[in-house]
């Protein structure tokens, strides 16, 4: 409980009714961006299911596993804020009567501060997965569907953890215009302050390192694919995962970061609130949900190859495309081992025989066989 005059913490801002009514948030923007967000990760929920059931590798369905958990979370944060605000547009309650104690009003800020941060986290979780598992991928090998689940757990009660710090104390959840949700209190007060800067720099620190990781590991993929002095197994699936990754991490940042730098620079300039930006950035946000399902729905090799059936997507196309591949893989594992397997050779009774496995295998013309 707040104020001289009683009013609930939660609505010292901003008061209902609101007289306010601005188009970005009306209640067709709300239904349209729920229904489209919801179905579209309901349907890719449905294809990485059956891709799971179906893939044999333990590196893509790692992948698969983390995908699903952002896509989920997505699935979650839009059923969960999406309908509190559409209910609010079609019944128009008032948020005071109805939440006294601010228990609702603490609910809804939790949800939009955790399914926020959860995809960033996420995102950035699984840069590094990719990153291991093309810099180190030996050490990637330890990586099971089991500690994935843990891994995706972990991300969501960290978030879990940052969205429970202002009910001990740690900044304030507000109703925000034009009266439909509940969010941080964005201002210059030093404990709402300090919440809305660890929301924001949580929030690009995740962006920052996907930018970093995924840099590298495109860097790395390059070279193996364009080495001049080796050949080597097929990588598209690693160049699929990386691709998906990439565009997860874009549509990330140009969602994310408008927001982000908002609130980051609105508490620390001091300045008033513009309730215009915030809603306008706090759309792109939402758009994030809505976007991160068609990355993998639309960029698999299934739908590519549709869209472009004269290119060669078949299982050896790199391989062919670069028969140098193996020298550079193999160069480049075991620098990424820093020189295990020489010493392995010394172990070994007779190492030529024990990496016959490393021996690239003949790439067939395919064009001499072709129909």
């Amino acid at each position: 409980m707040a104020s001289t005059n009683m009013t609930p913490l939660c609505f010292s801002t901003n008061t209902p009714p609101f007289k306010h009514n601005h188009t970005i948030a009306s209640a067709y923007f709300s239904a349209v961006f729920s229904g489209l967000g919801l179905s579209s990760n309901l349907f890719a929920l449905l294809v990485l299911a059956k891709t799971f059931h179906h893939t044999k590798s333990r590196s893509r369905s790692s992948f698969l596993l983390f995908l699903g958990g952002l896509v989920f979370t997505d699935f979650m944060g839009l059923l969960v804020t999406g309908s509190i605000v559409v209910s609010y547009h079609i019944t128009h309650f008032n948020w005071r009567q109805l939440d006294p104690q601010c228990h609702f009003c603490n609910f809804m800020g939790m949800s939009m501060v955790f399914y926020g941060l959860c995809p960033l986290l996420l995102g950035a979780v699984m840069a590094v997965e990719r990153f291991v598992g093309i810099n180190r991928p030996f050490a990637r090998s330890s990586m099971s569907n089991t500690r994935v689940c843990w891994t995706v757990a972990l991300v969501w009660v960290t978030a879990g953890s940052i969205s429970l710090l202002p009910l001990v104390g740690l900044g304030h959840y507000h109703l925000q215009v034009p009266g439909s949700w509940c969010f941080l209190n964005i201002s210059s007060a030093p404990l709402d302050m300090t919440f809305g800067l660890i929301f924001s720099l949580v929030g690009l620190t995740s962006l920052a390192v996907s930018f970093l990781l995924n840099t590298v590991s495109v860097v790395t993929l390059l070279r193996v694919c364009c080495g001049a002095d080796g050949a080597q197994r097929r990588r598209d699936y690693e160049v699929e995962m990386m691709v998906q990754l990439i565009l997860i991490m874009v549509i990330a940042s140009i969602c994310w970061c408008p927001l982000l730098v908002f609130i980051a620079q609105t508490v620390l300039s001091g300045s008033e609130l513009d309730v215009r930006y915030l809603l306008l950035w706090l759309r792109f946000a939402t758009g994030n949900q809505v976007l991160d399902p068609w990355v993998y729905i639309l960029f698999r090799r299934a739908i590519l190859k549709r869209v472009a059936p004269k290119m060669d997507w078949s299982r050896g196309s790199i391989a062919s495309l670069y028969p140098t591949l193996s020298t550079s893989f193999r160069k480049l594992t075991r620098a990424s081992l820093g020189g295990t397997l020489d010493r392995l050779d010394h172990i070994r009774p007779n190492p030529n025989i024990a990496r016959q496995e490393d021996t690239p295998l003949p790439v067939l013309n395919t064009s001499a066989t072709s129909i």
